[in-house]
């Protein structure tokens, strides 16, 4: 499975699971945008991501942990 920007709900579950130590509430855009290009799965040209996409994505992550 190859996942792309717009799989936010996907990529929430992934870091949740990858990175249980990390509160998503206070992560940066900058670290958040690292460690999502840097799962096993995610294939996505980085120019394609945005502060809503990061915003998506971070919001599916503190929704996974709750």
């Amino acid at each position: 499975m190859s996942l792309k920007w717009t799989d936010v709900l996907d990529i929430g579950i992934e870091l949740a699971e990858k990175f249980p130590e990390t509160d998503p509430v206070h992560i940066n855009f900058v670290d958040l945008r690292d460690k999502v290009m840097n799962l096993d799965d995610f294939d996505d040209d980085p120019k394609r991501c945005g502060e809503k996409i990061l915003e998506a994505i971070q919001a599916a992550w503190i929704e996974e942990q709750d």
